[in-house]
């Protein structure tokens, strides 16, 4: 028995330093991932705690950074713990405020915090130039006048520029502006440019597209970040009584973009700093470019002092695609791509895929990517297969108000008529129908659908769509015209 403990002190260390040596390939891969900067600010933080069965603990000093690490790097530290130690499988996250902030991937004493950069000529670069940068910085011939990275600033997605972005009338007069402003930054009217419209529309390749312009002039510093790391970085700054920095950096810029601004309602404190560095800017003579999902007068939680500023500027809206449009970035990808892919999975893909360039764009991707690597051309039929989870997913889409809509522009009856308390057969079928339609085609309950139209009863509602199914067994006209419509909504 003595010999068997003997054995297991003797395999603890050995243990414990291979848990070492792992978590050392782990800071070095997340440091080559996320570049000095940010492996400074959050992944240097972190201290190797114990093995507990399958599941190494990690410490941080604190929650605010406990919680900004588990959403943005969680997914990614358990992964690759995983690959570099089959003993790891899950990865916990806790607070210990006596954890020490941690050393480097090579046991160096941790830098001390980044200082304020001097006023760049570029300051987003690619994430890739991070680390040359740095060494350049910190190297005895560097001079202060050269470039310097804007340590708040994210980088800028090259594949996102003016040449690439399809133009159509729902977004025409958003790229135009945009153009404007690339060319003439500061200029009256445009300053600040206000970007909305629904998700996947165009509104942060547009956001890329400026601010790679702008760099590619040079002698104009910018920085571009999300309105989420807008607040993070502004809550770190004061973990780390550091607010003044982060104020000269950020109104130290020629240019400011804040990409999804909606995500500061409710947010009060950082709206407040947000106000500030506006004003700062845009007294200074210097652009703000900002995005959301709604008109700055629409953007309920801002204080009104914010909206204020932001509506008077230039405000453009990107609206939701057309068929036309959806064809044409389709036809672009695809020729990008070099795969041929035929004019009818192109139509497919567009009548199919309405409310999001994004997805519209992976479907594609998705096709491409399976006609290279099984070998086989792209065709409608390969399409449907391929696509059918995502396919799927967008034939129960379709709303209330467009079933009701259409099934009175069939029936040629007033859409008024889907909620009125007229009972003629010429406008209760229809509205039978739209509701037979509403439960095939949405998830809504039926309370809901009944709420639709006109405050029925679920009763009501479930009555129509048994009679409906009746009707369709025992008139082939009435099944036909029903799966006419319901061929026009799913498409």
């Amino acid at each position: 028995m003595e010999k068997a403990q003997s054995q297991d002190a003797a395999m603890a260390p050995s243990e414990t330093d291979s848990l070492k040596i792992s978590w050392l390939r782990i800071c070095e891969r997340l440091k080559s991932e996320v570049g000095d900067v940010e492996y400074r600010m959050w992944i240097q933080r972190i201290t190797l705690g114990p093995l507990d069965e399958d599941e190494i603990v990690l410490y941080l000093p604190e929650r605010f950074l406990r919680d900004w690490v588990r959403a943005q790097y969680g997914q990614r530290l358990q992964s690759l713990w995983r690959e570099e130690s089959p003993l790891v499988q899950h990865v916990e996250l806790r607070v210990d405020k006596k954890a020490q902030r941690a050393a480097s991937a090579d046991e160096t004493p941790a830098p001390s915090e980044p200082t304020m950069p001097a006023r760049s000529n570029i300051s987003i670069m690619a994430k890739e130039d991070a680390a040359a940068l740095e060494r350049e910085s910190s190297s005895p011939s560097h001079s202060t006048g050269g470039e310097v990275r804007n340590d708040l600033a994210v980088p800028l997605d090259r594949r996102f520029t003016f040449d690439n972005f399809v133009v159509g009338k729902p977004n025409e007069f958003a790229y135009a502006c945009a153009g404007r402003v690339a060319d003439h930054p500061a200029s009256p009217g445009f300053n600040p440019l206000f970007l909305y419209g629904g998700v996947g529309l165009g509104k942060t390749h547009l956001m890329h597209a400026i601010g790679l312009k702008l760099i590619s002039r040079g002698n104009i510093s910018v920085a571009y970040m999300s309105a989420e790391k807008f607040m993070y970085r502004f809550i770190a700054s004061m973990q780390s009584k550091s607010q003044m920095e982060f104020k000269e950096q950020l109104r130290s810029v020629d240019v400011l973009m804040i990409d999804d601004l909606q995500f500061l309602i409710g947010k009060n404190s950082t709206q407040e700093e947000f106000f500030h560095t506006f004003n700062a800017l845009v007294d200074a003579g210097r652009q703000i470019i900002v995005s959301a999902d709604k008109s700055p007068s629409d953007l309920s939680g801002l204080e009104d002092r914010l909206r204020t500023r932001l509506g008077c500027g230039m405000v453009a809206d990107i609206h939701a695609t057309t068929f036309e449009l959806r064809i044409s970035i389709l036809e672009a990808k695809a020729k990008a791509s070099g795969t041929p892919v035929p004019p009818k999975v192109l139509e497919y893909l567009a009548h199919k895929i309405t409310t999001n360039v994004r997805e519209l764009e992976g479907a594609l991707n998705r096709l491409i990517a399976h006609a290279d690597l099984v070998g086989r051309p792209v065709t409608l039929e390969s399409t449907q297969d391929v696509l059918k989870d995502m396919l799927k997913a967008h034939e129960r889409r379709v709303t209330i108000d467009e079933i009701q809509r259409k099934v009175a522009e069939h029936f040629n009856i007033r859409l008024t008529d889907m909620s009125s308390a007229r009972r003629a057969r010429a406008v209760a079928r229809p509205r039978q129908i739209a509701m037979f339609l509403a439960k095939q085609l949405t998830s809504r309950s039926l309370p809901e659908i009944g709420r639709k139209f006109g405050n029925r009863d679920h009763t009501t509602v479930m009555h129509a769509v048994n009679r409906v199914s009746e009707l369709m067994e025992q008139d082939p006209g009435l099944a036909e015209s029903v799966e006419l419509l319901r061929h026009m909504l799913e498409s």
